[in-house]
């Protein structure tokens, strides 16, 4: 009589694998709902209008590469191009320089209603833009800022101040003390700890800040819209409104617009990708 078998228990092994087939499941859906517009707007710049209407989602039939040349050599992308990428990295400058300086001040002194104070810019993330927007243009056209990039870039900068601070807060919380305690032996000032100590030692958060301001102010397009009435000071956003509004029938050329505005984006992310990931990785190990 031959002695049974002990198989082992297939239970942890099958949910193992359906955990797994679930997850790249839900990974290729989400991947899907990114890929396929993409890709709609790409193929979409090489056909006319009258393909979109009768082979939306096939490819082109003949393939018109006109409408991708006829846009990287017209001042309607290149002039909206230069105003956006001006105004993120000027809404960046002064978002990253002044909240680095008030997140020290809450993170590594201590006084009266600090807590209070850093609670009422938390506060700010719960502020939506659209209801300041009214005071904000009343504001704005009191201190003759309409048509001028400052309109825009100093109320991005205040708006992305709150966020800003918090991530830079906990980063610096985390710096030891005996490296500040050891600074100041040496005859560093609070400053100069600052300076010279903390802002190197935090170069990760603040390439994810930067990287954040950045995105957001490339993807604003409601107060530039209210700001800006010059055509020369609109930016990628109003650009692809404008071009809409040009075009209104050649959804195409469009299409087109929308695809190569989105280059720039791109890049950056790709270039600043390891930072901005390498940024979060080490703010949550350290918190």
């Amino acid at each position: 009589m031959s002695a049974p078998s002990h198989a082992r228990p297939a239970g942890p092994r099958t949910a193992a694998r359906i955990r797994s087939i679930v997850l790249h499941a839900t990974v290729i859906v989400l991947g899907a709902f990114i890929v396929v517009p993409i890709a709609y707007g790409v193929l979409g710049g090489f056909k006319d209008t009258g393909q979109l209407s009768t082979n939306a989602f096939g490819l082109p039939d003949p393939w018109r590469f006109g409408n991708y040349t006829e846009i990287l050599t017209s001042a309607t992308f290149w002039r909206p191009l230069f105003n956006s990428t001006f105004i993120a990295l000027a809404t960046t400058l002064i978002v990253v320089a002044v909240s680095a300086m008030a997140a020290f001040i809450f993170a590594r002194f201590a006084f009266r209603g600090r807590e209070l104070i850093f609670t009422l810019f938390a506060m700010g993330l719960m502020f939506p833009f659209a209801v300041a927007i009214l005071p904000l243009f009343v504001l704005l056209r009191m201190l003759g800022l309409l048509d001028n990039p400052l309109g825009v870039i100093l109320p991005q900068a205040a708006f992305g101040l709150p966020m800003t601070i918090i991530i830079l807060r906990t980063f610096f919380r985390s710096i030891p003390r005996e490296i500040e305690e050891a600074a100041t032996l040496d005859g560093c000032s609070a400053f100069g700890f600052f300076w010279r100590i903390l802002l190197p030692m935090a170069r990760p958060a603040i390439a994810t800040v930067s990287v954040i301001a950045i995105v957001t102010s490339w993807n604003n397009f409601f107060l530039p819209l209210v700001v800006f009435n010059d055509v020369d000071w609109w930016t990628i956003p109003l650009g692809v409104q404008q071009f809409s509004g040009q075009y209104t029938e050649d959804t195409a050329r469009v299409l087109a617009y929308v695809v190569v505005a989105m280059i720039p984006a791109l890049a950056f992310y790709a270039v600043a990708e390891r930072q901005l990931i390498g940024g979060l990785t080490a703010g949550a190990t350290k918190g």
